[in-house]
């Protein structure tokens, strides 16, 4: 089984011990595909509910089939975890980014500011759009979901980039507020 971080947030939340098989079974996969257990699946490691809730969201959003790209969706989690300025999501995803794009500058570039990367039309309309949404999302119309469907997006895929935003939105607050660290593995990754 994959060994849990000793304190992966600020809280003093510990894990379920035992942990259920299947939880154990899902961190030993986390564990031999990515080389590490991801410290967010360690910090809801203390309610195997809301961490069966997390998991199934995210990986229905991030891995699940869509229009959009594993790197769109990655791409979008970090210009959201920019604006927010969140260390966790920053870190993580940059990594995935990196990884994704065989690109580090653009996993870079995407952190400190996405309007300072070399992006086709397509993938500028899409982040604009995320930061947009992450910003003033009281302020979308009619005309920022047309300007998505003039870049190629689907009615769908504007839903998926809708609930890809507004799920980092989410953790990233999440994330910020319990103090969550990042695995330093991910900041050697892609580089």
């Amino acid at each position: 089984m994959a060994r849990l971080p000793d304190q992966p947030t600020a809280l003093d939340l510990p894990p379920v011990d035992p942990l259920p098989e299947e939880i154990q079974k899902y961190f030993a996969v986390c564990q031999e595909k990515l080389g590490l257990l991801p410290n967010v699946l360690a910090a809801y490691a203390f309610d195997i509910d809301k961490l069966n809730a997390f998991t199934a969201m995210y990986n229905d959003l991030m891995l699940g089939d869509s229009g959009l790209s594993k790197l769109d969706r990655e791409m979008i989690a970090v210009v959201v975890s920019s604006i927010n300025r969140c260390y966790y999501c920053l870190v993580a995803h940059g990594a995935a980014v990196r990884e994704l794009s065989s690109d580090p500058e653009l996993g870079e570039k995407l952190v400190m500011n996405h309007r300072v990367c070399k992006l086709d039309q397509r993938q500028r309309t899409m982040l604009d759009f995320a930061e947009k949404m992450t910003r003033e999302s009281e302020k979308i119309s009619e005309s920022d979901r047309s300007a998505l469907r003039d870049a190629g997006f689907t009615d769908r895929d504007i839903w998926d980039i809708a609930a890809v935003v507004g799920f980092f939105n989410m953790t990233n607050r999440v994330a910020s507020a319990t103090g969550m660290i990042p695995n330093s593995e991910y900041h050697s990754m892609a580089r």
